[in-house]
């Protein structure tokens, strides 16, 4: 299944109930890139990831520019998400966050993460 991209008007509340699985935290673009460094380096893994042949649906939530995503009342921050870093990537289960990966461990666990 592919990975879509959240609309920027979209609350932390109703996230909780898109019809992917798995949510994928990313800072936002800036200057026609992510300004995150991570995200842009693990971004081609989640497009391979989530492709069309992959299977799992995702969908990109971007946190905000550089400024906004280090303010500590981010949105992305508080409960129910609690995002410490990106990028992140979130298992929805029960329609509640799950388990997620963050930054270093989505290189090396994001296939298997996936899977299960």
């Amino acid at each position: 299944m592919p990975i879509y991209t959240a609309d920027s008007s979209i609350d932390h509340i109703s996230l909780q109930t898109v019809p992917e699985k798995f949510i994928i935290f990313y800072s936002s673009v800036v200057d026609g890139q992510l300004w995150c460094p991570d995200c842009r380096d693990i971004d081609p893994l989640i497009r391979q990831t989530f492709s069309p042949e992959g299977g799992a649906s995702a969908l990109i939530v971007y946190v905000g520019n550089r400024q906004q995503w280090k303010t500590p009342d981010n949105i992305w921050r508080q409960e129910p998400w609690n995002v410490t870093g990106v990028p992140t990537v979130v298992r929805i289960e029960d329609g509640k966050p799950g388990k997620r990966l963050v930054e270093d461990d989505i290189a090396s666990r994001l296939k298997e993460f996936v899977s299960k």
